[in-house]
Protein backbone atom coordinates (compact mmCIF):
# COMPACT_ATOMS: atom_id res chain seq x y z
CA UNK A 1 0.00 0.00 0.00
CA UNK A 2 0.84 3.77 -0.67
CA UNK A 3 -0.44 4.04 2.40
CA UNK A 4 0.84 3.27 6.50
CA UNK A 5 -2.47 4.11 8.31
CA UNK A 6 -6.33 4.40 7.06
CA UNK A 7 -7.86 7.28 9.13
CA UNK A 8 -12.12 7.65 8.70
CA UNK A 9 -14.71 9.76 9.78
CA UNK A 10 -17.62 7.88 11.78
CA UNK A 11 -21.21 9.71 11.22
CA UNK A 12 -21.93 9.35 6.99
CA UNK A 13 -18.68 7.42 6.28
CA UNK A 14 -18.81 4.26 7.73
CA UNK A 15 -21.94 4.12 9.65
CA UNK A 16 -25.34 5.70 8.08
CA UNK A 17 -26.71 7.69 11.87
CA UNK A 18 -28.19 10.75 10.32
CA UNK A 19 -31.89 9.17 11.18
CA UNK A 20 -31.23 8.88 14.76
CA UNK A 21 -29.36 12.59 15.08
CA UNK A 22 -32.08 14.10 12.87
CA UNK A 23 -34.90 12.42 15.16
CA UNK A 24 -32.69 13.39 18.43
CA UNK A 25 -32.40 16.92 16.75
CA UNK A 26 -36.06 17.06 16.19
CA UNK A 27 -36.96 16.32 20.15
CA UNK A 28 -34.64 18.90 20.93
CA UNK A 29 -35.94 21.51 18.69
CA UNK A 30 -39.58 20.76 19.22
CA UNK A 31 -39.20 20.31 23.14
CA UNK A 32 -38.08 24.09 23.09
CA UNK A 33 -40.94 25.23 21.02
CA UNK A 34 -38.72 25.43 17.85
CA UNK A 35 -40.20 24.05 14.17
CA UNK A 36 -38.55 20.70 13.43
CA UNK A 37 -35.85 20.40 10.23
CA UNK A 38 -36.31 18.61 7.61
CA UNK A 39 -33.83 15.53 7.08
CA UNK A 40 -32.47 17.50 4.24
CA UNK A 41 -31.81 20.98 6.23
CA UNK A 42 -30.56 18.62 9.02
CA UNK A 43 -27.98 16.63 6.37
CA UNK A 44 -26.28 20.37 6.21
CA UNK A 45 -26.36 21.11 10.30
CA UNK A 46 -25.36 17.60 11.11
CA UNK A 47 -21.31 17.06 11.36
CA UNK A 48 -19.30 19.79 12.79
CA UNK A 49 -20.64 19.00 15.92
CA UNK A 50 -23.83 18.84 17.98
CA UNK A 51 -23.40 23.00 19.36
CA UNK A 52 -23.15 24.09 15.76
CA UNK A 53 -26.49 22.17 15.00
CA UNK A 54 -28.55 24.36 17.29
CA UNK A 55 -26.15 27.45 16.94
CA UNK A 56 -26.11 27.69 13.11
CA UNK A 57 -29.87 26.69 12.70
CA UNK A 58 -30.70 29.11 15.32
CA UNK A 59 -28.29 31.57 14.88
CA UNK A 60 -27.01 31.79 18.43
CA UNK A 61 -23.82 32.33 19.84
CA UNK A 62 -21.86 29.05 20.27
CA UNK A 63 -21.87 29.56 24.01
CA UNK A 64 -25.29 31.07 24.29
CA UNK A 65 -27.49 29.33 27.06
CA UNK A 66 -30.24 28.45 24.72
CA UNK A 67 -27.73 26.15 23.11
CA UNK A 68 -26.35 24.88 26.41
CA UNK A 69 -29.94 23.51 26.90
CA UNK A 70 -30.97 21.92 23.19
CA UNK A 71 -27.29 20.43 23.45
CA UNK A 72 -28.46 18.74 26.85
CA UNK A 73 -31.89 17.81 25.21
CA UNK A 74 -30.29 16.47 22.55
CA UNK A 75 -28.22 13.96 24.08
CA UNK A 76 -30.28 12.76 26.80
CA UNK A 77 -33.03 11.36 23.68
CA UNK A 78 -29.86 10.37 21.65
CA UNK A 79 -28.57 7.80 24.06
CA UNK A 80 -31.60 6.34 24.20
CA UNK A 81 -32.09 6.01 20.72
CA UNK A 82 -28.89 6.20 18.92
CA UNK A 83 -29.27 2.64 17.36
CA UNK A 84 -32.75 2.70 16.32
CA UNK A 85 -32.13 2.90 12.69
CA UNK A 86 -28.39 3.50 12.76
CA UNK A 87 -26.17 0.59 10.77
CA UNK A 88 -23.08 0.50 8.46
CA UNK A 89 -23.08 1.67 4.82
CA UNK A 90 -23.82 -1.19 2.57
CA UNK A 91 -19.97 -2.37 1.98
CA UNK A 92 -18.27 -1.15 4.96
CA UNK A 93 -17.57 -4.25 6.28
CA UNK A 94 -16.37 -6.06 3.52
CA UNK A 95 -14.09 -2.81 3.03
CA UNK A 96 -12.67 -2.99 6.56
CA UNK A 97 -12.43 -6.93 6.20
CA UNK A 98 -10.12 -6.68 3.46
CA UNK A 99 -8.03 -3.73 5.05
CA UNK A 100 -7.54 -5.66 8.22
CA UNK A 101 -6.95 -8.78 5.88
CA UNK A 102 -3.78 -6.80 4.75
CA UNK A 103 -2.59 -5.59 7.94
CA UNK A 104 -3.35 -2.30 7.07
CA UNK A 105 -4.11 -0.14 10.46
CA UNK A 106 -7.28 2.26 10.74
CA UNK A 107 -8.58 4.16 12.87
CA UNK A 108 -11.48 6.89 13.74
CA UNK A 109 -11.93 10.58 14.23
CA UNK A 110 -15.21 12.15 14.78
CA UNK A 111 -16.67 15.05 15.86
CA UNK A 112 -19.15 13.02 17.73
CA UNK A 113 -18.25 13.13 21.61
CA UNK A 114 -16.07 10.73 22.75
CA UNK A 115 -18.17 9.11 24.71
CA UNK A 116 -20.63 8.65 22.42
CA UNK A 117 -18.13 7.91 19.29
CA UNK A 118 -16.72 4.65 21.38
CA UNK A 119 -20.34 3.73 21.93
CA UNK A 120 -20.83 3.45 18.18
CA UNK A 121 -17.67 1.84 17.71
CA UNK A 122 -18.54 -1.08 20.62
CA UNK A 123 -22.16 -1.24 19.12
CA UNK A 124 -21.38 -1.48 15.31
CA UNK A 125 -17.77 -1.88 14.60
CA UNK A 126 -16.47 -4.25 17.24
CA UNK A 127 -15.66 -6.80 15.14
CA UNK A 128 -12.55 -4.44 13.51
CA UNK A 129 -9.48 -3.53 15.31
CA UNK A 130 -8.74 -0.19 15.78
CA UNK A 131 -5.56 1.71 16.36
CA UNK A 132 -7.25 4.62 17.10
CA UNK A 133 -11.13 5.49 18.12
CA UNK A 134 -11.38 9.61 19.06
CA UNK A 135 -14.36 11.58 19.10
CA UNK A 136 -14.58 15.33 20.58
CA UNK A 137 -12.61 15.70 23.69
CA UNK A 138 -13.02 18.66 26.15
CA UNK A 139 -10.41 21.17 25.50
CA UNK A 140 -8.99 19.83 22.10
CA UNK A 141 -10.44 21.87 19.03
CA UNK A 142 -13.06 19.80 16.37
CA UNK A 143 -12.10 18.85 12.93
CA UNK A 144 -11.54 20.69 10.67
CA UNK A 145 -9.26 21.77 13.54
CA UNK A 146 -6.34 18.81 12.62
CA UNK A 147 -5.21 18.92 16.04
CA UNK A 148 -6.87 15.70 17.35
CA UNK A 149 -5.89 13.84 13.88
CA UNK A 150 -2.35 14.65 13.71
CA UNK A 151 -1.58 13.82 17.74
CA UNK A 152 -3.14 10.56 17.61
CA UNK A 153 -0.77 9.92 13.91
CA UNK A 154 2.27 11.38 15.72
CA UNK A 155 1.03 8.88 18.74
CA UNK A 156 1.03 5.77 16.48
CA UNK A 157 4.43 6.72 14.65
CA UNK A 158 3.10 7.49 11.08
CA UNK A 159 3.73 10.71 9.40
CA UNK A 160 0.66 12.90 7.76
CA UNK A 161 1.71 11.78 4.16
CA UNK A 162 1.95 8.19 4.47
CA UNK A 163 -2.09 8.55 5.90
CA UNK A 164 -5.15 8.33 3.80
CA UNK A 165 -8.61 10.34 5.45
CA UNK A 166 -12.10 9.26 4.51
CA UNK A 167 -14.99 11.64 5.00
CA UNK A 168 -18.18 12.66 3.78
CA UNK A 169 -18.91 16.35 4.27
CA UNK A 170 -16.28 19.50 3.79
CA UNK A 171 -15.42 19.61 7.45
CA UNK A 172 -13.42 16.10 6.56
CA UNK A 173 -12.17 17.59 3.59
CA UNK A 174 -10.62 20.63 5.14
CA UNK A 175 -9.55 18.68 8.11
CA UNK A 176 -7.59 15.98 6.00
CA UNK A 177 -5.95 18.92 3.80
CA UNK A 178 -4.71 21.00 6.98
CA UNK A 179 -2.94 17.73 8.07
CA UNK A 180 -1.51 16.76 5.30
CA UNK A 181 -3.17 13.76 4.89
CA UNK A 182 -4.01 12.20 1.60
CA UNK A 183 -7.84 13.05 2.08
CA UNK A 184 -10.76 10.82 0.45
CA UNK A 185 -14.27 12.10 -0.16
CA UNK A 186 -17.17 9.66 -0.39
CA UNK A 187 -20.33 10.42 -1.47
CA UNK A 188 -22.46 7.68 0.10
CA UNK A 189 -22.86 10.22 3.13
CA UNK A 190 -24.33 13.41 4.51
CA UNK A 191 -22.87 15.73 1.47
CA UNK A 192 -22.36 15.86 -1.89
CA UNK A 193 -19.83 15.91 -4.64
CA UNK A 194 -19.65 19.13 -5.47
CA UNK A 195 -18.65 19.94 -1.60
CA UNK A 196 -16.15 17.49 -1.46
CA UNK A 197 -14.55 18.93 -4.73
CA UNK A 198 -14.60 22.37 -3.41
CA UNK A 199 -13.25 21.50 -0.33
CA UNK A 200 -9.82 20.12 -1.76
CA UNK A 201 -10.50 16.25 -1.68
CA UNK A 202 -7.76 14.36 -3.71
CA UNK A 203 -10.01 11.48 -4.51
CA UNK A 204 -13.67 11.06 -5.01
CA UNK A 205 -15.31 7.76 -4.66
CA UNK A 206 -18.89 6.66 -4.47
CA UNK A 207 -18.61 3.01 -3.01
CA UNK A 208 -16.60 1.57 0.09
CA UNK A 209 -14.91 -1.30 -2.50
CA UNK A 210 -13.34 1.97 -5.13
CA UNK A 211 -11.41 2.75 -1.86
CA UNK A 212 -9.18 -0.41 -2.58
CA UNK A 213 -8.16 0.82 -5.42
CA UNK A 214 -6.36 3.93 -4.49
CA UNK A 215 -4.43 2.30 -2.22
Amino acid sequence: SKFDFVYFDLDGTLADTLQDLANAANHAFQTYGHPPRTFEQLRFLIGQGVRRIYSDALSLPINDPQVDALVTEHSTYYKAHQFDHSKLYPGIAELLDTLVGRSLPIGILSNKPDADTQVVVKQLLDQWEWASVRGGREGCPLKPDPAAGLEEVARLGYIPKQVMYVGDTKVDMQTGKQAGFYTVGVTWGFRDEVELRANGADAIIHTPAELLSLL
